[in-house]
C-alpha cells in the first residue's frame, strides 16, 4: 500500500479546533452498516472543547478546557453524549470569565479587581497546577478517572459523564505528576511513571502502583506505592516524560532530550506570563538514554546504559522480552527540537499550504524498533550483540560500558505519523506481537487510520476524503483466537456532512467498514480514551 500525501485545500480540520456546547442530553445516532451483535458498551473519548475563555483565547492544544464524550452502544441503538469536566480550572475560568489557572501554553490572566501589589504577592504564594484532565480516561480499581499529566486526577461517573472528585496523588505518592498512559497487569494492578525529588534534592522517576480493585470496596488509590526509583541524567532537569513499556519481566524508561527546567519552572510562575511550554527545553548533546528496572522485585539495572541519538518520544507501542533481549517498539521523532512547539492552535488552524510548511520544520515522525540485550559481557566490545533473526536493530557495547543502539525502522513516510498506537492490549501488551493500530497524521493533521504489521511492515489504511479521525481503540471479538480478531473504533468528525460526527467501526483485519453511526453535532479534537464493557 502507498504512502501518498493526501491534501486538505478545504481546511475542514479547522473544525476540530473551535469551541462545541456540551449536551443537556443524549441524541440518538443514524446507523449505517451493521455493528457486531456483541459491541455493546460505552466508547469514553477526552480531549479539549473549550478553545477561550470571554474574548481569550487558549494558545496550545492541550490548554482547551476538559470535555468527556461517550458514544453508548446498545444493540441497533447507538446515542452520543458530552460534558465538561467540572474541574477547577473549568469552573474558576467561567465564574471569572478569564483564565485563572495556567495551562500548557496559555498563561493565566491577572484578576482585573486586584491592584498590583496583591497581584505581586498572589505570584509567590506558589504554583496553582492545572486539573485541566483533556488528554485521556481510564479505569483505576472499579472507577474511572480523567486525566492530564500533572498530580491531580478526576473521578467522574461514566454513566452520566458528571464529575464526582478531584484527587491528589501527591497525598498518596512521592510524585510531581503521572503520564496518561498507566499500564496494567494481569491481575489488575495498575502502574505509572513520573518524576519525583530523589536522594539530596535531585530529580529522580518514580514507577508507582496502584492495586486492583480492593474485596472490602476500599479505594485502590489510598494503597498505591512506590515500587521502584531511576536516577535522572540531569539533576534539576528531568526528561519530558509522555509513557514507558513494560514487559512479563521489566520496565522499559527511555529519557529523551527534551528536558522540563525545574528551576524555571518554579521562578516562572513569579513572573506574568510564564506557561509551562516556557520551561521546556532542549538538551542538545545529551542524544536519548534507555533505563531498566526489573519488576518483581523490583530494582534499578544499574549495569545496563544504553544510548542512542536524540529523538523526541511520546507514545511506546509494545515492549516484549525475547531470547535473552527485550523489543521495543516506539512512535519516534527525529532530533531534540520539541514537537509540542508545533502543536499551537495558531499553527493547526492555517490554511493548509501554511501547515505544510509549518510541518516541513518539525522534526520528522518515524516507528522504530530498538533491542537491548541483557545479557553482556566485557569482551564482546565493538560488535553488535544482537542476535534475533527478524530484526536489523543493533546494539553495540563501547569501551566505557555504555550500548549504543541502532534502530529497525518499522514505518517512515515524509510527514507522514503513525501515532497514538494501540494493540490488542490483553493479549500481547509486553508479549510478541504483530499488529499496531494507528493514527495517521499529515503534517500534524489526522486525516487516516493506519494498521501496522511490525513484522512484516505491511501497512493497512482506512481514509475518506474530509474525513479527521482519532485514536483507533481495539476491542477483540469475544472468544478470538487471532490477535487481529476484533473491531478498531474511532470517532471521525466529517465538516460540512449533514451529520458531521460519527462513530467508525471498521473490521481490524481488513480495515474496511462495518458501521458508523452518525450525529448531528461537531466533535472536536480528541486524544485518547477507552472502551468500557456493558456493566455485568
Amino acid at each position: 500500500m502507498s504512502y501518498t500525501a493526501v491534501e486538505h485545500p478545504a481546511a475542514g480540520y479547522q473544525k476540530i479546533f473551535e469551541t462545541v456546547e456540551e449536551l443537556n442530553e443524549p441524541i440518538s445516532a443514524e446507523i449505517t452498516g451493521v455493528f457486531p451483535s456483541w459491541l455493546r458498551g460505552s466508547v469514553l473519548r477526552m480531549g479539549p472543547g473549550l478553545f477561550e475563555i470571554g474574548d481569550k483565547p487558549f494558545h496550545h492544544l492541550f490548554d482547551g478546557q476538559a470535555l468527556i464524550h461517550k458514544f453508548d452502544l446498545k444493540g441497533d441503538q447507538v446515542t452520543y453524549f458530552r460534558k465538561f469536566i467540572r474541574t477547577d480550572a473549568y469552573v474558576r475560568a467561567m465564574t471569572e470569565n478569564r483564565v485563572v489557572i495556567t495551562e500548557f501554553g496559555t498563561a493565566a490572566y491577572p484578576d482585573p479587581c486586584k491592584n498590583i501589589f496583591s497581584r505581586f504577592f498572589t505570584y509567590f504564594r506558589g504554583i496553582e497546577v492545572t486539573d485541566n484532565c483533556l488528554v485521556n480516561v481510564y479505569p483505576i480499581g472499579e472507577d474511572f478517572y480523567a486525566v492530564t499529566e500533572t498530580n491531580f486526577i478526576t473521578k467522574v461517573d461514566p454513566d452520566s459523564l458528571e464529575t464526582l472528585k478531584k484527587v491528589d496523588l501527591c497525598k498518596y505518592l512521592s510524585i510531581n505528576g503521572v503520564t496518561a498512559h498507566p499500564h496494567v497487569d494481569a491481575d489488575g494492578s495498575l502502574y505509572n511513571i513520573g518524576n519525583c525529588f530523589g536522594k539530596n534534592m535531585s530529580l529522580a522517576y518514580n514507577i508507582v502502583k496502584i492495586p486492583p480493585a480492593q474485596k472490602d470496596k476500599s479505594d485502590p488509590i489510598e494503597k498505591s506505592q512506590v515500587v521502584v526509583q531511576l536516577p535522572s541524567s540531569e539533576r534539576l532537569k528531568p526528561s519530558y516524560i509522555h509513557s514507558f513499556g513494560m514487559t512479563e519481566n521489566y520496565f522499559v524508561f527511555v529519557e529523551q532530550p527534551v528536558k522540563i527546567n525545574l528551576l524555571k519552572f518554579l521562578s516562572s510562575w513569579s513572573v506574568r506570563g510564564a506557561t509551562y511550554m516556557d520551561c521546556f527545553e532542549s538538551n542538545e548533546n545529551m542524544g536519548t538514554w534507555f533505563h531498566l528496572t526489573t519488576k518483581d522485585p523490583a530494582g534499578y539495572m544499574t549495569n545496563h546504559k544504553f544510548r542512542t541519538s536524540a529523538f523526541n518520544l511520546f507514545h511506546h507501542i509494545n515492549a516484549y522480552e525475547d531470547q535473552g533481549f527485550i523489543v521495543v517498539d516506539l512512535c519516534t521523532w527525529k532530533g531534540h527540537d520539541f514537537v509540542y512547539n508545533y502543536l499551537y492552535l495558531a499553527n493547526l488552524r492555517q490554511e493548509w499550504e501554511e501547515v505544510k510548511k509549518a510541518a516541513m520544520r518539525a522534526p520528522q515522525p518515524e516507528v522504530r524498533r530498538y533491542v537491548l540485550p541483557l545479557d553482556i559481557h566485557r569482551e564482546e566490545q565493538g560488535r553488535n550483540l544482537v542476535s534475533l533473526s527478524y530484526t536489523t536493530a543493533t546494539a553495540v557495547l563501547h569501551s566505557d560500558g555504555s550500548i549504543w543502539l541502532e534502530p529497525e525502522v518499522l514505518f517512515s513516510g515524509p510527514r507522514q505519523a503513525f501515532e497514538f498506537p494501540q494493540i490488542n492490549y490483553s493479549k500481547c501488551c509486553g508479549k510478541k506481537y504483530s499488529f499496531a493500530y494507528g493514527l495517521g497524521l499529515n503534517h500534524f493533521i489526522p486525516d487516516r487510520i493506519v494498521k501496522l504489521n511490525v513484522q512484516t511492515k505491511e501497512t493497512w489504511v482506512w481514509q475518506e476524503e474530509d474525513c479527521y479521525p482519532s485514536e483507533p481503540l481495539f476491542v477483540p471479538t469475544p472468544g478470538a483466537t487471532k490477535e487481529d480478531e476484533g473491531v478498531l473504533l474511532s470517532v471521525v468528525v466529517k465538516p460540512g456532512a449533514e451529520r458531521p460526527g460519527f462513530l467508525l467501526v471498521l473490521d481490524a483485519m481488513m480495515l474496511t467498514e462495518l458501521a458508523r453511526a452518525e450525529v448531528n453535532a461537531v466533535i472536536p479534537v480528541t486524544l485518547h480514551g477507552t472502551y468500557k464493557p456493558p456493566s455485568s
